[in-house]
């Protein structure tokens, strides 16, 4: 008898899709290239659907912006997070000049890339990133597409240069009171009316803010409808080009990969172009505004009326960084004024200006100024300060460190003060230690102030401190805690558990002020879970409160399943690869 078997049908498992993406960049605005653009798009579009091993990923593409720098490539950084969000496994491009001109993003980029398995593909110089010899080559290729683009830079500032020397501008910048009409400027007869106003406030005697706060106040805005700031009004007046005139080659780009922006001030040569369109101010007007400018930037912070100088002005010295001090007045409360706050409501004294920008940037503190005074008397030999014989005689105060002053002499010489803070003894007179014993006496006994009524009454029965109160911020809630500020180990506690224990105590139901105020003398924290509360007739009572222990975030159990996690995710890469 024939014998018969069943072949069963073997399931072919076929080998996953790769997920392709390209990218596709023009460097100049034109028709020519922007038709280049749409026809690389539609070129990958194509190529990457009509393979049957490939995944449609998307087309990404930058239009009309430089290579040298991945900062302002929009897509060019979308695609890179779509890379570290898992959304493609290759990359298409046509040429290392179109990924980037960029040595060192280059490299960056497709080093990053081959960390998450991503391989990019360079259509004309056939490399692929993960091959062997890919990153030999692309280095030695994106040099190359460096020093092309370094070189077309080169040739840009060429042909610039030879324009400059006819007298013909590199390309049409904004310039407020003009508008440009082919290839000449055209006067716009209201924003006209604001740059004469400009340049006669200042010759007027008024400084820049205060025709920021001019326009600000009279709705006069910049043509973009912005406020007038400081730096916009000294371009204004510093702008030649409103006499008539065109200066060329005012600032130029050292750099091609960096693109920065340098102010030439005798690097390169200018171009003086006379009589080029319609002037808005005369020229003896320009330089009159110039000298002016000039004048007051000799005398520094004395030309600004609007600044409250004093003979200290200009004349301290940072050691550490070089910086001028600066006056600072702050308010303080008008019961702390002492001989350390000579108007009443406010303290003065004087930092550096980069300590007072960012605390960071230099170590050297604040001077009072009633010390600073102080010290000036002693080194001139006078018994009260005075500010002509001070500006007569010192030149200069140096002040290397904290705690130590440099006076030098107009006449010659250098005397050093050492001074000491006392700002805190100062503030603490016999007046303010009175009114402080008198409210705490009245709070003690009557409860009175905004205070809680556990503020000084809970001490800490290690190290006998008082307990402060704590405010915590966690998952959008506030959470107030008693705790002692020192570390003693004993652990704090809620507000509101120390409510309802202190309410449990004096036998209520909920927790009362007033009576608790009256009854109860003092709390003191044993140990971590534990008070003793201490009435005011003498009898003590303790009472245990709840101790939250964290739970650790990694248990064993989490580290397994994560272990496991782990383990499942390599063997699904593993054989998605194969």
């Amino acid at each position: 008898m024939k014998t018969i078997k069943k072949i069963d049908v073997k399931s072919i498992a076929l080998p996953a899709r790769k997920r392709v993406a390209a990218y596709a960049r023009v460097s100049m605005e034109s028709d020519r290239l922007a038709h280049s653009l749409s026809t690389q798009i539609s070129y990958y579009n194509d190529l990457i659907q009509n393979n049957p091993e490939w995944e449609f990923a998307g087309v990404y593409a930058d239009s009309f912006i430089s290579g040298t720098s991945v900062e302002r490539r929009a897509e060019f950084k979308r695609m890179i997070k779509d890379c570290e969000d898992g959304k493609i496994d290759i990359i298409l491009t046509k040429s290392i000049s179109r990924f980037a001109r960029n040595t060192v993003d280059l490299l960056n980029t497709v080093r990053r890339l081959k960390e998450l398995g991503i391989e990019v593909q360079f259509e004309k110089e056939r490399i692929r990133s993960l091959s062997g010899d890919g990153e030999l080559m692309l280095t030695l290729l994106a040099s190359f597409a460096q020093e092309e683009s370094r070189s077309i830079s080169e040739n840009v500032k060429w042909g610039a240069r030879k324009r400059f020397q006819k007298g013909i501008p590199h390309g049409r910048v904004r310039v407020f009171g003009y508008q440009w009409e082919g290839d000449h400027l055209v006067v716009i007869p209201h924003e006209a009316e604001i740059v004469k106003r400009i340049y006669q406030n200042y010759l007027d005697g008024k400084s820049r803010f205060e025709t920021e706060r001019e326009f600000a106040s009279e709705g006069i805005t910049t043509r973009n409808g912005c406020r007038w700031r400081d730096h916009s009004i000294k371009t204004v007046l510093t702008n030649i080009t409103y006499t008539g005139n065109l200066l060329l080659q005012k600032e130029f780009t050292d750099d091609p990969i960096t693109k920065k922006h340098i102010k030439n001030t005798g690097q390169l040569p200018q171009y003086f172009v006379e009589n080029t369109h319609e002037p808005i101010i005369d020229m003896k007007t320009f330089r009159l505004v110039q000298n002016e400018m000039a004048r007051r930037r000799e005398l520094g912070p004395f030309a600004n009326k609007s600044l409250n100088t004093t003979c200290f002005t200009r004349k301290l010295r940072c050691g550490k960084c070089g910086s001028s001090f600066i006056r600072c007045t702050r308010s303080t409360n008008a019961k702390y004024h002492s001989a350390l706050h000579p108007i009443n409501g406010y303290y003065r004294a004087w930092n550096c200006g980069r300590h007072h920008k960012n605390t960071s940037l230099c170590e050297n503190n604040e001077i009072p100024e009633i010390i600073l005074k102080k010290c000036c008397s002693e080194v001139l030999g006078l018994d009260e300060f005075d500010e002509q014989i001070f500006s007569k005689r010192i030149e200069r105060i140096d002040v290397p460190y904290q705690g130590l002053l440099l006076f030098n002499f107009i006449e010659g010489g250098v005397i050093s003060k050492e001074w000491h803070s006392t700002a805190r003894t100062d503030c603490w007179t016999d007046e303010l230690k009175a009114q402080q014993k008198k409210w705490l006496k009245d709070y003690r006994v009557k409860g009175v102030g905004p205070h809680s009524a556990f503020t000084t009454r809970i001490i800490c029965g290690c190290c006998g401190d008082t307990v402060k109160r704590q405010a915590e911020h966690k998952s959008r809630k506030q959470l107030v805690f008693w705790r002692c500020r020192n570390s003693c180990g004993i652990r704090g506690i809620r507000e509101e558990e120390l409510k309802e224990i202190s309410a449990g105590i004096l036998g209520l139901e909920e927790f009362d002020s007033e009576a608790f105020m009256n009854r109860i003398d003092h709390i003191t924290m044993v140990r971590s879970g534990l008070m003793e509360f201490t009435f005011k007739n003498g009898h003590t009572e303790q009472a245990e409160y709840c101790i939250k222990v964290r739970q650790p975030k990694w248990t064993d159990e989490r580290r397994k399943a994560m272990s496991e996690r782990l383990k499942q995710l390599k063997e699904a890469k593993k054989n998605g690869c194969k």
